[in-house]
């Protein structure tokens, strides 16, 4: 496939929060027809209270994809810095973010989750499209061991993405409350349709694994015949993914996951500790790993647009 080619080819990227923004903001540079599928389990902040009052999906995620999406004209970087844009002081509006509460006013005025997010889009003149991976607001649950000191293989049962994230124990397994929820049409719709997807980078268990508890997700990217990237992480050490190397995120998503499989994934080289044993792994996938510099050389943590972008060309290319 030629660059020129990618540029018309449709693309999915799964994920959600800032790693999910990082692909986005990538591949806008390569490809015109980007469409987003985004978590919606989030609990804290603005999201989380817009969940609880109005009974919505949490917007936050959806607000940075669409941001992520925007272009590099004046007029594309000044809503992204409205919708970003986030209340202070100690009314009723601190804390929210603008763009949440404009996601939500359409929701409210349209009935309809993705006809909102698509106006967003228009507003915004984004380089692709932004849907939800469920068609309810789901919780997210997790089974940690080690918090109870007394006795640190007993599981403790976690609820809620926020809690997962900041959990202090190791998590074993995760699950999605309401069981086996319903995707969205148009979410299935988009991946059965793609050329290429991307899944990854971003919060492993409650940014990235979460899409893989959605059965009618889950069995559209086992079935897809789309080129399947998978993006690891730049920091493997998080509270949630405490002590992993990058062979284990990719064990931790085959365990969950067995039948599905990927063409590449994609590593910075300062992840990588065992690169026989990541080979490995990844050959378990049925997937090349394919190594190359992701990050800021500023900040070790943060993918670089450009790099990515570039990785992404070359592989998808």
């Amino acid at each position: 496939m030629t660059s020129q080619s990618l540029r018309t080819s449709k693309v999915v990227a799964l994920g959600g929060g800032h790693g999910l923004a990082a692909s986005l903001s990538a591949l806008r540079l390569v490809c015109d027809q980007v469409t987003a599928i985004v978590t919606v389990a989030d609990n804290g902040g603005s999201s989380g209270r817009l969940r609880a009052d109005y009974d919505v999906l949490p917007p936050g995620d959806l607000r940075m994809a669409l941001t992520a999406l925007c272009d590099d004209s004046e007029w594309g970087q000044t809503w992204s810095d409205v919708l970003q844009h986030r209340f202070t002081g100690d009314g009723d509006l601190s804390g929210h973010a603008l763009g949440n509460l404009l996601i939500v006013a359409l929701w409210q005025l349209h009935e309809d989750p993705v006809t909102g997010l698509d106006l967003v889009g228009r507003l915004l003149s984004a380089r692709g499209r932004v849907l939800p991976m469920a068609a309810v607001p789901l919780e997210l649950v997790a089974e940690v061991s080690g918090l109870d000191a007394t006795n640190p293989t007993v599981a403790t049962t976690v609820r809620g993405q926020v809690e997962v994230a900041r959990t202090q124990g190791l998590v074993e397994s995760i699950s999605l409350e309401p069981d086996n929820p319903p995707a969205r049409p148009e979410s299935v719709a988009a991946v059965d349709a793609a050329d290429h997807i991307v899944l990854g980078p971003g919060s492993w268990y409650t940014s990235v694994l979460t899409h893989l508890l959605v059965p009618e997700l889950r069995d559209a990217l086992v079935r897809a015949r789309a080129r399947k990237v998978l993006t690891l992480n730049l920091e493997m050490h998080t509270a949630e993914t405490r002590g992993f190397s990058a062979t284990r995120h990719i064990e931790t998503l085959h365990d969950l996951a067995p039948e599905l499989r990927f063409d590449t994934v994609l590593a910075d080289p300062l992840t990588i500790e065992d690169r026989h044993r990541l080979t490995d792994a990844c050959e378990r996938l049925g997937a090349e790993l394919v190594v190359a510099p992701l990050s800021r050389l500023d900040h070790r943590g943060q993918h670089d647009a450009l790099r990515l972008a570039a990785a992404y060309r070359d592989i998808l290319s």
